[in-house]
């Protein structure tokens, strides 16, 4: 009995995964061997940047070219990798390489890391989404290559590819130009900004959607609900805010560019919000409307199961379609011949509301500590979203601060009610319901 009670779940399981896996990150970067000059990081600042790259947001303290050796990149890297693929996949891969075998244990912890709909075939699933991993950077890499070798030299260049090309696949938002302003430098090459797009999109659609397009090609029919939801609403986003940022920031921060350079610079500003935290642009220098534009992208985020976070872009339409329903006065929520769960709707809206809750309360937290409120809601809200945008305050937050952004990063990469099962007791369903009474809505 005493073994049963100290088993952990599969949702604490992944909780304290990644925490050990911060942990180690932050005790190999506050080595005097990960900084340049062997001088070590505050080891405050190193958990910091630990759990930026594990949980693939890209909030940075320091500049990752200037500050980091070529040790403390590989370590970066190396977190990056593990975080965005999740610890749990990689345990699979070594498993399968060592012949053991996969115990149903875990398989459900498995299911929750990888967003798969049943304990059925996930091991399969996971080493599809290792194999596709493999395919997507090691192609972003070589195309990130013929634009950065030329420029950069050989090794550097090579380097530099594989790293921006994990780093924007596991849409992490790390880059290695050492201009300590992201992408802004490049904003109107064309090949690094249609590569990275492309890993980020393709990384943000979730492994479950990828295994419906190697299995069943472009026969939309035959995909499941999920991956028709994701791939619909993903395209609609991409589309429409593409055209948003093209139309509000033409004459604020993309003034001066040319038309092509715009709608360039629109396209990268609509996808990177959710949730790869590059920037091509100045976020300072963004319209309100713009600003706006971006904190909902960010609060929206990728699709479940992929390797972006954020409230996720099927919790999202789930809400939307849920409210169409209701305004219409309509007692089940359909969409593609397909009528949603009860338990689904209602597990959106909770998901909705802790995350918004925690993005409230961190915010709150950086404006007691002097941070303006603009800033402080647009970094709380990259932080839970694991986004990586900043509009330049992160290097100046205060200790507390810094330990909240942490844990909302390590929140935002978890799931928020992920973290919430995972500190709560469960308690089987009653078996005496209370008698039902209506109450006042809206």
């Amino acid at each position: 009995m005493k073994k049963d009670r100290l088993q952990l779940n599969a949702v604490q399981t992944l909780a304290l995964g990644f925490a050990g896996l911060i942990l180690l990150g932050g005790g190999l970067l506050a080595l005097p061997v990960a900084s340049r000059g062997g001088e070590p990081l505050p080891f405050l600042d190193a958990l910091f940047t630990a759990a930026s790259a594990s949980c693939v947001t890209g909030l940075t303290l320091y500049d990752t070219w200037t500050r980091f050796s070529l040790f403390g990149q590989a370590v970066i890297l190396l977190l990056i990798q593990v975080g965005g693929l999740g610890f749990m996949s990689i345990s699979i891969l070594v498993s399968t390489l060592m012949g053991r075998r996969i115990g149903l244990h875990r398989r459900s912890i498995l299911m929750d890391a990888v967003g798969a709909l049943q304990v059925g075939g996930v091991v399969r699933l996971v080493r599809r989404a290792l194999g596709l991993t493999a395919v997507c950077e090691g192609l972003g890499a070589a195309a990130l290559a013929f634009w950065f070798c030329p420029r950069y030299g050989m090794a550097r260049g090579l380097w530099m590819s594989v790293f921006h090309a994990i780093s924007a696949f596991c849409n992490a938002g790390f880059d290695l130009l050492g201009t300590g302003a992201s992408l802004t430098t490049v904003s109107g090459a064309v090949v690094p900004n249609v590569v990275l797009m492309l890993l980020i999109i393709c990384g943000g659609l979730g492994f479950l959607a990828w295994d419906d397009v190697l299995t069943h090609g472009i026969r939309f029919r035959r995909w499941r609900l999920h991956s028709k939801i994701v791939l619909v609403s993903t395209s609609l986003l991409f589309a429409g805010g593409t055209l948003a940022f093209y139309l509000l920031e033409r004459d604020h921060a993309f003034a001066g560019r040319s038309a092509g350079q715009q709608a360039l610079m629109a396209a990268f500003q609509s996808v990177t919000p959710r949730t790869a935290g590059f920037n091509t642009v100045d976020l300072r220098a963004l319209s309100g409307a713009g600003t706006l534009l971006t904190v909902l992208l960010m609060l929206i985020g990728a699709g479940s199961g992929s390797t972006g976070g954020g409230m996720k872009v099927n919790t999202f339409a789930v809400l939307a379609l849920s409210t169409l329903a209701q305004t219409r006065r309509r007692e089940d929520v359909n969409v593609f011949g397909r009528r949603l769960d009860g338990e689904t709707i209602r597990k959106a809206y909770a998901c909705a509301s802790l995350y918004l809750a925690a993005c409230l309360m961190g915010g709150m937290v950086l404006c007691i500590q002097g941070i303006p409120v603009g800033d402080a809601l647009f970094e709380a809200v990259s932080a839970i979203g694991t986004v990586g945008l900043s509009r330049g305050v992160t290097a100046t937050l205060p200790p507390l601060s810094k330990m909240v952004i942490l844990l909302a990063m390590f929140a935002g990469r978890v799931g928020s009610m992920s973290v919430a099962m995972a500190v709560t007791r469960y308690r089987p369903p009653d078996r005496v319901r209370n008698v039902r009474e209506k109450i006042l809505i809206g």
